[in-house]
């Protein structure tokens, strides 16, 4: 990623991009480069890009000034809940304190990566439908349902499920 103050100096280096790179051996991926207008002063007609799983936009701040907006990126929000889902079903069958211990270290390594701030309406989310599949999964280990939401709450205080919380403030 580059950012550039004046537009014309963003264009005459991406002009120079793929030269530069070619001495090198190496290639633009023209479907993932683009110039992208970005700025604090015009920010309601401005684009969303997203970087190292996170979508950057620009929004209002608390005083209503405009601010930079970061939350998770959808395409890697939804994938991993299905990485979850599928882990959840492969491994719901095994001893609980295993299960939950296991599952807390996900938990908590999703935290420390995307717990950035002004993300936490995504990290609540996700823990909301994390705890809905675990809820669905625990629930299919017999013919017969083995939790309803009480019991379900009380097995979550008993064996402590990781909160999302906030890791980097920067």
């Amino acid at each position: 990623m580059c950012a550039f103050e004046c537009e014309f100096d963003a264009q005459r280096f991406y002009r120079v991009l793929g030269l530069r790179m070619e001495r090198f051996g190496l290639e633009v991926a023209q479907e993932k480069t683009q110039l992208l207008r970005f700025s604090r002063q015009d920010w309601t007609r401005n684009g969303t890009f997203e970087f190292l799983g996170f979508e950057f936009r620009w929004g209002r701040g608390r005083w209503g000034k405009p601010a930079l907006k970061r939350r998770t990126a959808r395409k890697k929000y939804r994938a991993s809940l299905a990485s979850f889902r599928d882990w959840c079903r492969a491994h719901c069958r095994m001893h609980k304190d295993k299960f939950f211990a296991a599952l807390n270290a996900k938990l908590r390594g999703y935290y420390n990566y995307y717990g950035i701030r002004g993300n936490s309406d995504s990290l609540g989310d996700f823990f909301y439908h994390v705890t809905r599949m675990l809820y669905r999964e625990l629930n299919r280990r017999s013919q017969r349902r083995s939790y309803n939401w009480k019991g379900f709450a009380e097995l979550i205080k008993v064996f402590k499920l990781e909160r999302p919380r906030i890791c980097h403030s920067f």
